[in-house]
């Protein structure tokens, strides 16, 4: 009687562990091409819209289901960046449709320099006409919709399915802050200086056959090998190319990591674009034959808004002064800070910076950043919460800036503070948004593991 009896309870228990490591998933791509030729993002020096395209350009999407119905829903974009105007419509648009929780998506871009201009991001880095500025409009119009869409393809797409994950290793990213002349050289003879992260995070989900449904990588670099004027997703657009190549049952999805600081070295041809992405891939397809790990257990997910503060802000009379500069970066800047002391009365002190955390199963730890965030972040966070089972995204939900380290910071440079002109901030970083930032990635995490 007591071994029936202890044999009951270890089959009960089987089963409800069946239940509770139980997932569904559902995917979804759709196009987002530009069907007009317009203006490009990434480089200030462009001087005319797009003249032709080498590859298509998506928007990716993945649900993914607990037992308990708790989900989340990742979308990756082949865009340099979007704004947090758009991120808001988006995600409001699929609370209302679909009952998403903010907390349970994650819009992810690809950052790659050859893209489209989305909305306002970056909007003083362009100086459009008004034709040109009018096909940005009706593009980041059209493209909200196209995410709204893809979205509830995927939602609509859940079915059983088993997740895994993986680290690979890819090595082509470089300080671009600390290494300069013949890459080539310095890298046969192990000369390259300053931090990276070469960690390639792999998450596999196939159905219940073991049959691929979405390959979801990452990698902390920029997508700058190609500044010319043909539409691509970069590296990562021919990495995900060479992924669904091999497995054309499967839709790739590419997220960047914290590679502010990072570049593709050497660059500016299509033969190193497509030859780092075969590299990716290549890394990818080595964690999807080796021994990866099941996901088990729930689905968790916060997202949280920081006041992330500036420096000192520039008075009236400094941005009188700037609005006359000889720089025409730094005159439409001050141009467009004026505007808005016109509107709001003063600047603002701080910036709504967001942090969202996904807690995958009993291990695996997805700390989702905004902004350009440099490879100290990552470097950081993985060493402190866990090198092996914590991927951190950067260039998701809002790119508004570069978000220097307070290393990076004090040494300045273009992640430093030039940058903030680009993106019409008014002034650099104060000292303390390293650990203002960090310190949340900890809360959160803490509060998910519990």
């Amino acid at each position: 009687m007591t071994r029936l009896l202890l044999a009951a309870v270890c089959f009960m228990q089987a089963q409800g562990q069946l239940v509770a490591d139980s997932w569904k998933a559902g995917v979804a791509k759709v196009d987002i091409t530009p069907e007009k030729f317009m203006w490009m993002s990434g480089y200030a020096s462009r001087n005319k819209p797009a003249q032709a395209k080498l590859h298509s350009l998506w928007a990716k999407a993945l649900v993914l289901e607990d037992a308990k119905k708790n989900r989340a829903l990742l979308v990756t974009l082949d865009l340099v960046g979007i704004s947090r105007e758009l991120a808001s419509n988006v995600c409001k648009s699929a609370g209302e449709k679909f009952g998403f929780r903010r907390d349970a998506i994650a819009l992810s871009t690809s950052h790659t320099h050859t893209g489209p201009v989305v909305g306002r991001n970056l909007n003083v880095m362009y100086f459009l006409d008004e034709k040109n500025q009018k096909l940005v409009d009706e593009y980041a119009t059209t493209l909200e919709k196209k995410i709204v869409r893809v979205m509830g393809e995927a939602i609509r797409d859940l079915k059983p399915a088993k997740l895994q994950w993986g680290n690979g290793l890819s090595t082509f990213a470089v300080n671009r802050r600390e290494n300069r002349g013949d890459i080539n050289k310095l890298r046969r003879e192990g000369k390259l200086k300053g931090p990276f992260d070469h960690q390639a995070p792999v998450l596999a989900v196939t159905d219940e056959k073991g049959k691929y449904r979405a390959i979801v990588f990452g990698y902390a670099c920029h997508a700058t090998v190609l500044s010319y004027y043909k539409w691509t997703g970069d590296y990562p657009g021919f990495a995900q190319i060479a992924v669904e190549k091999k497995h054309p049952e499967a839709i790739a999805m590419f997220w960047a990591g914290c590679g502010g600081d990072q570049n593709p070295l050497p660059r500016r041809t299509e033969a190193l674009a497509k030859k780092y992405g075969d590299m990716l891939a290549k890394s990818v397809e080595a964690v999807l034959q080796g021994k990866m790990k099941p996901i088990k257990g729930q689905l968790r997910t916060l997202y949280r808004e920081i006041n992330l503060p500036f420096a000192a802000l520039p008075t009236r009379e400094k941005l009188l002064k700037d609005s006359e500069s000889k720089n025409r970066y730094v005159k439409a800047r001050a141009k467009y800070l004026l505007k808005k002391l016109a509107t709001e009365e003063k600047l603002p002190k701080s910036y709504p910076y967001p942090i969202q955390t996904w807690r995958l199963g009993e291990e695996l730890s997805w700390v989702i950043l905004g902004g350009e965030v440099v490879v100290d972040y990552a470097l950081r966070i993985k060493k402190e919460v866990g090198p092996k089972n914590t991927w951190v995204m950067a260039y998701a939900n809002d790119v508004m800036a570069y978000i220097p380290s307070l290393r990076v910071l004090r040494e300045g440079g273009y992640e430093g503070g030039g940058a903030m002109i680009y993106y019409g901030q008014p002034t650099v970083w104060a000292p303390k948004v390293e650990e203002l930032i960090v310190d949340e990635v900890h809360r959160q995490i803490k509060q998910l593991r519990r």
